[in-house]
C-alpha cells in the first residue's frame, strides 16, 4: 500500500480543501497559488504537499530555483514512505541532480518506491540492475524488476 492514498488521513475539511486545491493549482501550472496552499500542508507534514512542493523548487516552477529545498521535502516525504518521493529522490541520485551523484543511493530510493508497486520505480531498477549501476550486475534480477513493471 503507498502512502499516497492515506494523504487526506486526519485532516480537517478545511486542509481537504485546500490540498485538493493546491493540487489542482499544480496540475493547471498556476505555481504561486499552489505554493501558498501546500506551503502550510507541508509544514504540518502532508507528504503530497511535501512532494510537489519539491518538484517546484527543484524546476522552478513558481519560484527561483532551490535545489536545498527541493532535497528537504523530497527527502522529508520519501523518508515517510511517500513513493513518488521516493522515485523522485532516487532519480536526484541518480542523476546528480539537487545532490552529488550516487548510484548506490539510487538504488536504495528506488527499491523502497519499486517494493510499494510503482512501476516507474520498478523499471528503473530493472536498468540499474542491468547495467550493474549501484548494484552489482544481474540481468536475472533486472528481469524480475522489468516483469513487475510489466515489460
Amino acid at each position: 500500500m503507498t502512502k499516497r492514498k492515506d494523504s487526506e488521513e486526519g485532516m480537517s475539511t478545511e486542509e481537504i480543501m485546500a490540498l485538493r486545491s493546491g493540487i489542482a493549482a499544480f496540475e493547471t501550472k498556476q505555481f504561486v497559488r499552489a505554493y501558498q496552499l501546500l506551503f502550510p500542508l507541508a509544514e504540518a507534514g502532508n507528504l503530497e504537499s511535501q512532494f510537489r512542493l519539491a518538484v517546484m523548487a527543484q524546476n522552478g516552477l513558481g519560484m527561483v530555483v532551490n535545489q536545498k529545498e527541493a532535497v528537504r521535502w523530497m527527502q522529508t516525504a520519501a523518508e515517510q514512505g511517500f513513493d513518488l518521493a521516493q522515485h523522485g529522490l532516487g532519480f536526484m541520485y541518480m542523476q546528480g541532480e539537487c545532490v552529488e551523484q550516487d548510484d548506490t543511493n539510487a538504488v536504495y530510493w528506488f527499491r523502497l518506491a519499486a517494493e510499494q508497486g510503482l512501476t516507474g520505480a520498478q523499471a528503473t531498477l530493472g536498468q540499474l540492475y542491468e547495467e550493474g549501476r549501484g548494484v552489482e550486475k544481474d540481468l536475472e534480477e533486472a528481469k524480475r524488476w522489468y516483469t513487475k513493471a510489466g515489460f
